[in-house]
């Protein structure tokens, strides 16, 4: 007997979704870097030029891979390595605690990268088509 409240069928649908949310919010860390939109976005400016660049264009293209859904798989592990990187230079110097280094997005982007590398890019997504 299933208790679900959302039946099984629409997982895969899910996934999609799952991955285009997350592919959008994190290419809007990039665009802040790179293109200046949204503006003023929080320790940009405590970044060296060589990072700024580098960890917004990491964001814009690997952000807009996972959105589309072309070559996620790989996309996604990159980037979860990639915040597993970010959460460790960053924020783990402060805290052992994501809740008390202002790390938790990063951890979650790492997860959520990682699990879409194992899962694939569901049904809507280039790599389907």
């Amino acid at each position: 007997m299933n208790f679900g409240i959302i039946p099984a069928r629409y997982a895969p649908i899910l996934l999609s979704v799952l991955r285009i949310v997350a592919g959008l919010s994190f290419m809007e860390h990039g665009t802040g870097k790179i293109l200046g939109f949204p503006a003023h976005l929080p320790g940009i400016d405590q970044l060296p030029a060589g990072m700024l660049w580098f960890t917004g264009l990491m964001e814009l293209i690997g952000g807009a891979l996972v959105t589309v859904g072309l070559f996620t798989r790989i996309a996604a592990f990159v980037l979860s390595g990639f915040m597993a990187v970010g959460y460790f230079l960053a924020h783990f110097p402060h805290s052992f605690f994501p809740a008390l280094n202002a790390g938790e997005p990063a951890v979650l982007y790492c997860f959520v990268f990682l699990y879409l590398a194992a899962a694939g890019p569901g049904p809507l997504s280039l790599d389907r088509a």
